[in-house]
């Protein structure tokens, strides 16, 4: 049959089961050949990747400006992916420091990051903030996709009480904002993010989803049936799409399932919440996947992460390193501890790049996801010894759709981060006047 003229699925097509919805990722069927080809038509995703506690700078920033710098100690694992990325100097958080409210730089610099205000010190319910980029694209493109954002994070975290210096956990433990006095707390069991992204919330039949959960079902299973008519209709290409997807989904039951069964004890003994795994990597590299295929069915277009929240205590024995990672920031310039902190930061860069390695490899339309995403990934902290907000850390992956010339080193002089990010949104046809503190649209991101 000539495919300009087959059948061709809804965009958003689901295989139902009981008590489970699965959409699938974008399938050549789903739009007719010319159509496609006359609209140009592409999703493009923003994603966010925080890193807490600064990062030891020396062996962040590349010496050299433009196309031909070299990759530091830090950026070396993306050296692979030179071509995908933009590295970002110069970029401030102005709002993050002190202005008069004296500690608390950790806090201020969680909730500054996407939205660029200076957060109320407080400690109480009378929290404020502002609104996040993320959630501002979210806002905006929620009649698009099955979840308007999609919020993680790898540390259980809390949204009330002091943790720093009379500010309150919320900002601590949340860089995405609904509103000015409302955090979107990071989902950290990647169980439940799972059910978040596939459980059917329309599914009336309770019983039905607390027999499937007890009995730890795969939603594969449950739509097998449906799964198996769907592929009989398809092309090859699509057949290896689909083929591809369902494996990958498979993959993240089969690891959700089997940290729920390890029953392991580390030194010293903590309590494992369910469906975390035992290493950080393991955990880290578990919630990266979960983006990948939220974005690959489309089932949202906007994500944030936080590797660690801001203060974090988080250790990493496994790279050397026992100690909990906020005090080693405090270095006071020993080799020891900055080698430590270097360590930490190589180890968050190289999960990284296992994401931005999954995005590229993952077909989406007439490129892939990486070609059709905009990854940032940076902190709201440079020096972690001495709570600076100038010169961030900030980098950006991904092509954007087409709209990033990448591949390059480009400085700035102290612009407003909030400035870039205006300019992806506008990349995503969201065009908010402006995000906190931002002063225009950030140039050399395209020329």
């Amino acid at each position: 049959m000539n495919p300009i003229f087959r059948r061709h699925l809804p965009r958003r097509t689901f295989l139902r089961g009981a008590g489970a919805t699965l959409a699938l990722p974008l399938l050549d069927a789903m739009r007719p050949a010319l159509a496609r080809a006359a609209s140009g038509e592409r999703a493009v995703r923003l994603s966010f990747v925080y890193v807490p506690n600064g990062i030891i700078m020396p062996d962040w920033k590349p010496a050299e400006e433009g196309s031909a710098y070299a990759f530091t100690r830090i950026l070396k694992p993306l050296e692979p992916y030179r071509q995908d990325v933009l590295v970002l100097s110069g970029l401030a958080h102005h709002n993050a420091n002190d202005l008069g409210d004296g500690p608390g730089d950790h806090a201020r610099a969680a909730a500054c990051f996407l939205t660029g205000v200076h957060a109320k010190k407080t400690a109480g319910a009378d929290i404020r903030n502002g609104v996040s980029a993320d959630q501002i694209a979210a806002q905006a493109l929620a009649s698009k996709t099955r979840l308007p954002s999609l919020e993680l994070g790898c540390e259980e975290s809390r949204t009330v009480g002091n943790c720093d210096s009379g500010y309150s956990c919320a900002y601590t433990n949340s860089i995405s904002w609904r509103a000015a006095t409302t955090p979107m707390p990071p989902e950290t069991n990647p169980r439940l993010a799972f059910e978040r992204l596939f459980g059917d919330a329309d599914t009336p039949d309770t019983a039905t989803r607390a027999q499937r959960a007890r009995e730890r079902t795969s939603i594969l299973d449950v739509v097998a049936e449906r799964s198996k008519e769907l592929m009989a209709r398809l092309g090859p290409p699509d057949r290896r799409k689909l083929d591809e997807y369902q494996y990958a989904v498979r993959e993240i039951e089969r690891q959700i399932q089997q940290a729920e069964k390890d029953t392991r004890q580390v030194v010293p003994p903590i309590e494992k919440p369910s469906g975390i795994p035992e290493t950080f990597a393991e955990y880290l590299r578990l919630m990266y996947e979960l983006q990948v295929i939220a974005f690959q069915a489309d089932l949202t277009r906007v994500a944030t992460l936080m590797v660690g929240r801001e203060g974090s205590l988080q250790s990493y024995p496994e790279i050397g390193v026992p100690d909990p990672h906020h005090p080693l920031t405090h270095h006071q310039n020993n080799p020891e501890w900055i080698e430590k902190v270097t360590r930490i930061n190589v180890h968050h860069m190289e999960l990284f790049a296992s994401y931005v390695s999954r995005l590229k490899a993952t077909a989406d339309g007439d490129g892939t996801l990486l070609d059709h995403s905009m990854v940032v990934y940076g902190s709201a902290i440079a020096d972690g010894n001495k709570h600076t907000h100038e010169g961030l850390p900030v980098l950006l992956a991904g092509g954007g759709g087409g709209g990033l010339k990448t591949g390059r080193h480009v400085v700035y002089e102290k612009q407003p981060l909030t400035n870039l990010y205006l300019t992806l949104l506008d990349r995503m046809g969201v065009h908010p006047e402006t995000i906190g503190d931002s002063t225009g649209r950030i140039e050399h991101l395209d020329v």
